[in-house]
């Protein structure tokens, strides 16, 4: 697990998704936004959406990103939702900011999860 800080590291996991160094099975990418599924799935279906540019958190995106990344990720979550068909039956979106929220990868995502009935929380 990386520690977290106040600088972007441009060897995580995600940055190197974004480079093409690392596969990850693509559901939706346009110029702000790379969507895909997780490796390592806690439900039916999970998939990540990650902003393409580098920010650590949900915080450093809500402080840094231009607006129309902030919308481009917005409206992301509800398309990716409707392409893996989940917006009639229920899912849960989910960031976590921190290592004590567990944020294990610090380049800001949102996990969307569904094709279940999810434990309340």
């Amino acid at each position: 697990m990386q520690s977290s800080s106040n600088t972007y590291d441009t060897k995580n996991i995600f940055a190197k998704i974004l480079n093409k160094e690392i596969p990850a099975k693509t559901i939706y990418e346009n110029e702000y936004v790379l969507a895909f599924y997780d490796v390592a799935p806690k439900a039916p279906i999970h998939a990540l959406i990650i902003p393409k540019n580098p920010y650590i958190s949900y915080d450093d995106f809500a402080q840094r990103a231009a607006p129309e990344e902030i919308v481009a990720l917005t409206k992301a979550v509800s398309h990716v939702a409707n392409l893996l068909d989940l917006k009639e039956k229920g899912y849960r979106i989910i960031s976590n900011i921190g290592k004590n929220a567990g944020q294990e990868i610090f380049h800001f995502h949102i996990h969307i999860l569904g094709g279940e009935k999810l434990p309340f929380i």
